[in-house]
């Protein structure tokens, strides 16, 4: 197809769209008109939640792993001929110390992937980041029953490699020449001047920084280590950032800073446009969490009672499409099993949920490409799914 027909396709879809917009006083106009408002909103929300907090600090964090990181290190532990015990075990359990959501480990996900690190490990990582967060496994399971908390934690570790090998093995062939052509390049990098322990410093406090600065409250926790730390975040955040102030000063040159500042830069204008593009969209089609959008609550909670392979299917995808927050599926999900969500597909959604969004999604196209981002996808809803039955039948 050429490029002036996909033009003219183009401008026909845009004025058939606003030919055909519901913008009266009638039911159509006003869930339209609703759902345009939802898009802003939740636009607005994710822009004031987790750019500046958890956006920024993964971007630096990334622009880091990207220029102080060898490719050689990269490909030692992560690549496709790294010891798989070690690289998956590391991956698998990368979530515990992140916490993050699936839009925030994006950047981190990218850096590795782009250093060398093979589509297996890489993988563990994007789905374990988002999904193995102990806070929000120990919320599953003070809020929605001992057995949902287990069951997620359990799903979520075994899901991260189960994940991770089926992708290495899916596309053996293209880490196969990905693993020789990266080492070969890996051999043109020098040994870093820094000891070990600077760089470890240096990288531990922006990860601080991202951990503490997003440090939840933990709702109706009693006095415990969770709600202590959750007192004193912004002190624990002062200190890593002056950590890494003075790593910064002390220990890398002018150059290597600019460069930093560079790849961050790099890492930011790729994703930044496409997860605002994908939160507009996500937003307009369901809304924010506990309001109305375009696709009615009502269709989720009717389409996944019992237990059924469709039930649990349409739990695993609807999860898959929404955006949630860190900590935010548990309430909602609190909400759906009380208006009738069986248990089968009220775990196969915590299992989806966490670890994708549409606005992930358009962003893993970009780095890995359609045919991976759909393979990815699809391992995550079959295996929700197939764990939602096996739940729900128990």
């Amino acid at each position: 197809m050429s490029k002036d027909v996909k033009k003219l396709l183009l401008i026909v879809a845009v004025f058939l769209g606003a030919y055909f917009m519901p913008l009266g006083d009638t039911a159509a106009g006003l869930r339209f008109k609703g759902s345009v408002f939802e898009a802003l909103a939740m636009l607005s929300d994710y822009a004031r939640q987790h750019v500046l907090l958890c956006l920024v600090p993964a971007f630096f964090i990334a622009g880091g792993i990207s220029v102080f990181v060898s490719q050689a290190s990269v490909i030692k532990y992560f690549g496709a001929k790294a010891n798989k015990i070690l690289s998956y075990s590391v991956a698998s359990i990368s979530g515990t110390i992140l916490a993050v959501c699936s839009c925030t480990v994006l950047p981190l996900f990218a850096s590795i992937y782009s250093r060398g690190a093979g589509i297996g490990p890489a993988t563990a990582f994007l789905y374990s980041g988002p999904a193995i967060n102990v806070l929000a496994i120990i919320l599953s399971a003070r809020v929605l029953g001992m057995e949902m908390g287990i069951a997620r934690a359990v799903g979520a570790v075994t899901f991260s490699v189960i994940i991770g090998l089926s992708m290495s093995l899916i596309f053996r062939k293209e880490e196969a020449s990905k693993a020789a052509a990266g080492e070969l390049a890996a051999t043109d990098f020098e040994v870093p001047a820094r000891s070990l322990w600077k760089e470890v410093v240096f990288f531990a406090s922006m990860v601080g920084i991202l951990v503490f600065a997003n440090w939840a409250k933990p709702g109706n926790f009693e006095n415990n280590i969770w709600s202590m730390l959750f007192s004193g975040k912004w002190f624990l955040v002062g200190g890593f950032a002056l950590v890494l102030a003075y790593s910064t000063a002390s220990w890398f040159g002018k150059s290597e800073l600019s460069a930093w500042v560079r790849s961050t830069w790099e890492f930011a204008l790729i994703i930044l446009p496409l997860l605002f593009f994908g939160v507009l969209i996500s937003g307009f089609l369901f809304g924010r969490p506990g309001h109305e959008a375009l696709i009615p609550s009502s269709w989720v909670t009717s389409l996944a009672g019992g237990n059924s392979l469709w039930a649990n299917l349409f739990a695993s995808v609807s999860g898959a499409l929404m955006y949630f927050a860190t900590l935010t599926e548990v309430p909602i999900l609190q909400g759906l099993m009380g208006a009738g969500m069986g248990k089968g597909p009220a775990l196969a959604l915590l299992l989806a949920g966490p670890a994708l969004s549409l606005p992930s999604m358009i962003v893993i196209r970009q780095i890995m490409g359609t045919k991976k981002m759909l393979t990815y996808v699809s391992l995550v809803v079959i295996l929700s799914t197939v764990a939602g039955m096996i739940y729900g039948s128990l």
